[in-house]
């Protein structure tokens, strides 16, 4: 069994986490994602010690990244705490803490065992951070990319107005995109 570090005092902030969950999200889009591709974004986000991912692993998180998405793709925070909901009914042990045997501070799991599959792990600590951002927040924590050739997850935590894309580069490449709708339904046809 893997074992999981979700050291939630200090490495793992909450948005930390959220951040972890759209990246994972992302990297687990493509038809067959790449095992040492998702085992980066994990160091990435602060897992230590050997991650060994198999192809089943990674499709068991796959699933529980679909599963996610529907978060980012709510409208509003109603939709998004329906959706937790779900999951946590559904996907998720009782809350309970863990100091996983005394090799870390005592914080907050979700997930069944704390050397549970990756893909249980995945669903609990990222449903736990998501459900936190959405009571801190009171609107979703996220949001998947208005670009239709993007749709990335993202995490929408901020102030001022709520982003629709993922990166400035999807959000300028759209507005090019509509300039030219625009200019092009300006220009008279060559047959009038």
């Amino acid at each position: 069994m893997p074992s999981h570090s979700d050291d939630w005092s200090g490495r793992h902030s909450v948005l930390t986490t959220a951040r972890r969950t759209a990246a994972l999200i992302n990297a687990l889009a493509g038809d067959r994602p790449d095992p040492a591709e998702v085992a980066d974004v994990l160091r990435a986000y602060g897992e230590t010690g050997p991650i060994d991912l198999t192809t089943g692993d990674v499709a068991g998180m796959r699933t529980a990244a679909s599963l996610l998405r529907e978060v980012f793709a709510a409208e509003d925070a109603d939709g998004a705490a329906a959706t937790l909901n779900r999951l946590l009914h559904e996907h998720t042990g009782p809350l309970r803490l863990t100091s996983h045997g005394g090799s870390t501070p005592w914080h907050p799991h979700l997930d069944r065992d704390d050397d549970g599959p990756w893909d249980e792990w995945l669903l609990a600590s990222s449903c736990m951070a998501l459900t936190v951002l959405v009571w801190d927040r009171q609107r979703p924590p996220g949001r998947v990319c208005a670009s239709p050739s993007c749709q990335n997850a993202f995490i929408a935590q901020g102030s001022g107005p709520e982003r629709r894309y993922c990166s400035r580069r999807c959000a300028t490449r759209e507005r090019v995109a509509a300039h030219r709708r625009s200019h092009a339904a300006e220009q008279p046809s060559e047959t009038e």
